[in-house]
C-alpha cells in the first residue's frame, strides 16, 4: 500500500476513536487522558518490585526481603491519591464501567513485556457480586486483554468465604479476615499467573490468593493492580 493511503486511513482511524479526557472531557484522541492529565496522575516512583511499596532506588523492600510474600512481583499503574483515587471509586461504586477500560489500557502499556499464561480477576463474594453486578477487578482484567496476547481466567479461581470488606477493617485485621477465602478450583501446576485487581493497599487479599495458586502448584503470581496505596 502506497505511504500517503496508508496515512490516510490511520488518520482517519484516529478520528474515529477520538474521545474526550475522562478527567477534564478535553479532546483526548483515542487515550483516556489529555496529556495534561495524564502528566499529572500519582506515578509510583521508586517501588519495590514485589510489593511496590515505596523503595530506596527501587530495591526489594526489607518488608520483603525480613517476610517474603507468597507473590513474586506488584505492578501497579499508579500510586493511589488523587484523582486516581476517585476513579477507582467511581468504578467500583458508581458503575463507571468506561474506567475499566482506561484502566485496563494504563495497565496494558505497563505488562506490554511481561509473561504470565493467565490472569486472574481477584474474586467476589456470590453476595457482593449480586450486590453490584459485576466485578471491577474482572472488567479490567478484560479490558487488559483485549487487543494484547493474554488469555482471562474468569472462573480459576473462586472467593469461598464471603468475608467483611477489607476497606471496613483495621490494617492488622484484614490478614485475617480473608485466611481461607479462596479456591482454586483448576490444575496451575508450573503456570505463570498475574493476578488483577483494583487497589493493592495492605496487599492481605492479594497475598491470600497468590498463597492459594501457590499451595495448587503455580510457579510464579505477579500482582497487577490499577493503583497501590502507600502508607507513610
Amino acid at each position: 500500500m502506497a505511504l500517503e493511503p496508508l496515512r490516510s486511513r490511520i488518520g482517519f482511524l484516529r478520528r474515529l476513536l477520538a474521545q474526550d479526557c475522562i478527567l477534564c472531557a478535553a479532546p483526548s484522541g483515542d487515550t483516556p487522558f489529555c496529556a495534561g492529565c495524564a502528566h499529572d496522575l500519582p506515578e509510583l516512583g521508586d517501588a519495590c518490585p514485589q510489593c511496590a511499596g515505596p523503595s530506596l532506588g527501587g530495591a526489594v523492600c526489607g518488608a520483603c526481603l525480613g517476610d517474603p510474600p507468597s507473590f513474586d512481583a506488584t505492578v501497579a499503574a499508579w500510586r493511589y491519591g488523587f484523582p486516581v483515587d476517585r476513579l477507582v471509586l467511581a468504578l467500583k461504586y458508581g458503575g463507571r464501567l468506561a474506567l475499566a477500560r482506561a484502566f485496563g489500557a494504563a495497565l496494558a502499556a505497563r505488562v506490554a513485556d511481561r509473561q504470565v499464561d493467565l490472569l486472574v480477576p481477584m474474586p467476589l463474594a456470590p453476595t457482593r457480586l449480586r450486590e453490584r453486578g459485576f466485578n471491577q477487578a474482572m472488567e479490567i482484567a478484560r479490558a487488559l486483554a483485549r487487543g494484547t496476547r493474554f488469555t482471562v481466567a474468569p472462573h480459576l479461581v473462586a472467593r469461598v468465604r464471603d468475608t467483611p470488606p477489607q476497606t471496613d477493617l483495621p490494617h492488622d485485621a484484614r490478614t485475617a479476615n480473608v485466611r481461607g477465602a479462596f479456591a482454586c478450583m483448576r490444575a496451575v501446576a508450573g503456570r505463570s499467573l498475574a493476578i488483577v485487581d483494583d487497589v493493592m493497599t495492605t496487599g492481605a487479599s492479594l497475598e491470600e490468593l497468590a498463597g492459594t495458586l501457590k499451595r495448587a502448584g503455580a510457579a510464579r503470581v505477579e500482582n497487577w493492580v490499577v493503583a497501590r496505596a502507600w502508607r507513610h
